[in-house]
């Protein structure tokens, strides 16, 4: 069984709780057990855990996000380390690009990507199908890693590219997408938002207790609230459900959980290669984009939410 730890930043743990939902099958096989430092005990000195694990690990999972490439400790420390014990091949780094990023010329990009072209998960019309590139990769290469010719090299991901090796990364052609397609997706992005707001209040409540407190409720299948108490006085709340329509709706954001109005609205929309979400007000605090992703949706109604805290 090989070890699997986990290199990220808490910015993207919803991220990487999906992609361990994914690993499912491959722990159920025997393949895999995994590790990242949310398995910390209370008490233990997370810094010599996360060393302990690091050198005990068989497969370095780089989650590659614009956080990741921003954490000194995630660069400066684990990836370091993670490199050296690749090229001494006494593990293989496997890099899972999250989010678009300038990571090319990054220690890691000379490793092959746990997706074909190094397609960011968040670029993928239906992220699931992004999640399993990265576990059928990742399988590929643990039975690589049991033969004698994978011992070797067990260096790239396994991916038939021709008899030379060389192959354009140019290979998008225009599509089409149904009405199913963009409902699954808008549906996939909403059940997104809920589990990563879930995961954020819990984490800020933690961070900052006793001080603030929070409340995250599924109201029902296509609504949920959340709250955060200073004090115990409500600081911020929103409320965020489906919207559905004759034209196949989106995600409405309200300050108000307990009102039927809206104060942003997201919708489906395409570019030919992908589908992403657009904004219909142009309120989102994060950033500049236009196309946002589950991840980067999920992150800008998040700033939404706490920015009344940061006044």
């Amino acid at each position: 069984m090989s070890r699997v730890m986990f290199s990220y930043s808490h910015r993207d743990e919803a991220m990487r709780d999906e992609l361990e939902i994914h690993l499912s099958q491959l722990k159920r096989d025997g393949l895999i057990e995994s590790w990242h430092d949310r398995r910390i005990t209370a008490g233990s000195e997370w810094r010599g855990e996360i060393d302990v694990n690091l050198e005990a690990a068989d497969v370095i999972l780089l989650l590659v996000s614009p956080y990741f490439l921003a954490s000194d400790y995630c660069t400066d420390v684990e990836l370091a380390r993670a490199m050296q014990r690749h090229e001494a091949r006494e593990a293989v780094v496997i890099p899972v690009i999250l989010e678009s990023c300038d990571w090319k010329t990054a220690p890691f990009s000379k490793l092959q990507t746990a997706t074909k072209d190094a397609r960011p998960l968040s670029k993928f019309p239906n992220i699931h199908d992004g999640f399993l590139e990265v576990v059928l990769s990742l399988r590929d290469i643990l039975i690589e890693r049991k033969t004698p010719v994978a011992k070797a090299a067990p260096i790239l991901i396994s991916e038939s590219v021709g008899n030379s090796g060389m192959r354009s990364s140019n290979l998008h052609i225009s599509k089409s997408f149904t009405d199913r397609e963009r409902h699954r997706f808008r549906d996939d992005a909403f059940e997104f938002v809920g589990k990563f707001m879930e995961a954020s209040l819990a984490e800020l409540e933690q961070r900052n207790c006793p001080d603030i407190e929070t409340q995250f409720k599924r109201v029902d299948a296509e609504r949920f609230t959340a709250v955060i108490y200073r004090g115990g006085k409500v600081a911020s709340q929103c409320g965020i459900r489906l919207e559905n329509s004759r034209f196949g709706g989106g995600i409405l954001y309200s300050n108000d959980p307990n009102s039927d109005g809206y104060n942003e609205s997201l919708t489906v929309a395409d570019n030919g290669t992908s589908m992403f979400l657009k904004s219909s007000f142009g309120r989102l605090y994060s950033s500049q984009e236009s196309e946002y992703s589950p991840q980067g949706m999920a992150e800008a109604l998040w700033a939404m939410l706490i920015q009344p805290l940061r006044r």
